[in-house]
């Protein structure tokens, strides 16, 4: 197993660090210059201006947003949303939904369940949707699961049976088109879980290459802080913390896009990023003194990603309890 990117994926992940550290930060600009560089379109079919690619080219993309902590909606457009209909919708939805027009979203979570298995959102006889969703995605035409279970499309610029409260979405029949069915939510859900992992991944890398600058330049009593010996276990923690994650995110995704069965790396990489990446940043703070909890400096926006990526995968807890459910039903 050789996960030595090709030369097409060293390209792509050259690429979208060079459009990023170009955006200087801003969000927008970061999100149209990806977008010009065709980083958007990896997954979107050749015949629709795409490249045809898949899982793992996307996950290199989302690395290097969370490697710079850029505020974008990479992983409900990317991964949610071009990955599944790419996949799974007949040619008219693929034209409708990736040859351009309103940006795609999703509608996953539910309340106390981040990723649910079985939604309690309904799609009815008439073919609408009940329900309620946490999380609202800025985008104008969303996937959103429901029982069955299932995926469906509700465009939500020209569909009144949707309105928004806080963070919760709710559906009341509101009028959907079908994408998929089981196959198609499972699916979804693998992507998501893919790509949170990935940006998780750049996060921390991204952190930890701050932290490191940081205890290089910083002296204390005429040394470099990194010379210490204290200093030196703690960065090497977080070193193993990285390339761990590292490691376990881009197996998921490449198993994921090759068409392998992803299950289980998928609940490694998920547990690894839900445990040990947040004590990780916790050290980064530490390290960085005060200056670890100045807005004016971006390592809290690393912070801010991982926590986000951890509360969509559920918790470490949650992300424990999947395993053992998994590893217990293969021991019966």
């Amino acid at each position: 197993m050789d996960f030595h990117p090709d030369e097409a994926q060293t390209a792509i992940s050259r690429l979208a660090g060079e459009v990023l550290d170009g955006s200087s930060g801003d969000p927008e600009k970061a999100w149209a210059a990806l977008g010009q560089a065709g980083l958007l379109s990896l997954a979107v079919p050749e015949r629709l201006g795409g490249a045809g690619l898949g899982m793992l080219e996307t996950a290199l993309v989302l690395t290097e947003i969370g490697r710079r902590a850029v505020e974008v909606p990479a992983l409900p457009m990317l991964a949610a949303g071009v990955l599944t209909v790419a996949r799974w919708g007949h040619r008219a939805q693929q034209d409708e939904l990736l040859g351009g027009g309103p940006p795609l979203g999703a509608a996953i979570a539910e309340p106390g369940d981040p990723l649910p298995a079985a939604p309690r959102t309904a799609l009815t006889a008439d073919g609408t949707v009940i329900g309620v969703k946490t999380g609202i995605p800025a985008a104008d035409r969303i996937l959103v699961t429901v029982d069955g279970p299932g995926v469906v499309v509700v465009d939500l610029d020209q569909e009144p049976g949707v309105t928004t409260d806080g963070g919760i979405l709710r559906f009341d029949r509101a009028r959907a088109t079908r994408l998929g069915g089981a196959a198609c939510h499972a699916d979804l859900h693998r992507n998501v879980v893919a790509s949170a992992c990935a940006i998780g991944d750049g996060a921390l890398a991204g952190a930890l290459a701050l932290t490191a600058g940081h205890v290089r330049a910083r002296r204390q009593f005429g040394r470099p802080l990194a010379t210490f010996q204290a200093v030196a276990q703690q960065i090497a923690d977080v070193y193993v913390a990285s390339r761990t994650l590292h490691l376990a995110a881009l197996t998921a995704a490449w198993r994921l896009g090759a068409g392998r069965p992803a299950d289980d790396d998928l609940d490694v990489a998920a547990l690894w990023l839900a445990t040990e990446a947040p004590p990780a940043m916790r050290t980064c703070h530490h390290l960085h003194g005060g200056l670890g909890l100045s807005i004016d400096y971006p390592l809290h926006r690393h912070t801010t990603l991982i926590r986000d990526m951890v509360r969509l995968l559920g918790g470490g807890a949650h992300r424990l309890a999947l395993l053992g459910e998994r590893l217990a039903h293969r021991t019966e």
